[in-house]
């Protein structure tokens, strides 16, 4: 089965020591990840307000970024970078946060919309919807009024453990997806929750 043709992986988060590791950042930490399994290094590249780093994954090269423009304002560098290689919407996979999934959940898709999340929906402005989504589950507070403190926090011992794994579940994916088709890596990655696999825009 042909595989999708990725050539940009954003994960979405916010700058700064005071966000690193939070349940905000799991974007972040998902392309840091994936640059270190695959011997990338990130650099600071101001004119596109990202960080950006090149992964060879197999035959295969993709960039891979970090929007330093925090979470709301995701969308612009993302579309900069998107705009300045040449990559297509279907060429795009985005990285982040999903309150609606327990920690430890992780599922990919194409298209949607953003549910609530305010990076993502930066991102879909710009970009329009018909992107790859990465979703990593943080689990909910349980109360609206606690979600801001809540996805700004950092997660308990056994949530960031849970987190990790879902993150390094989603990193090995990632080749999978580009190489053998998007059926075969949903299958593999939400297997390990039990579920089966959703399609496009499911």
């Amino acid at each position: 089965m042909a595989g999708e043709p990725i050539k940009l992986v954003a994960g979405l988060g916010n700058p700064g020591t005071e966000y690193a590791r939070t349940r905000h950042n799991a974007g972040f930490q998902f392309v840091e990840e994936l640059a270190r399994h695959h011997g990338a290094v990130f650099r600071s590249e101001p004119r596109h307000h990202a960080e950006v780093a090149r992964a060879a994954l197999g035959a295969s090269e993709v960039w891979l970024v970090k929007p330093m423009s925090y979470m709301n304002r995701s969308g612009g560098p993302v579309r900069s970078i998107a705009s300045f290689y040449k990559v297509p919407v279907s060429g795009l996979l985005v990285a982040y946060d999903e309150l609606d999934f327990p920690a430890g959940t992780v599922r990919m898709k194409q298209g949607g919309g953003a549910a609530g999340h305010n990076g993502m929906r930066d991102v879909i402005a710009q970009m329009g919807d018909g992107f790859w989504r990465l979703r990593i589950g943080i689990g909910h507070p349980g109360d609206r009024a606690q979600v801001l403190d809540y996805v700004l926090g950092r997660p308990a011992a056994q949530d960031a453990a849970l987190i990790a794994d879902a993150i390094d579940a989603a990193v090995d994916s990632v080749p999978v997806l580009m190489n053998e088709g998007a059926q075969i890596a949903m299958n593999r990655l939400h297997s390990r929750n039990g579920e089966p696999a959703v399609g496009r825009g499911g």
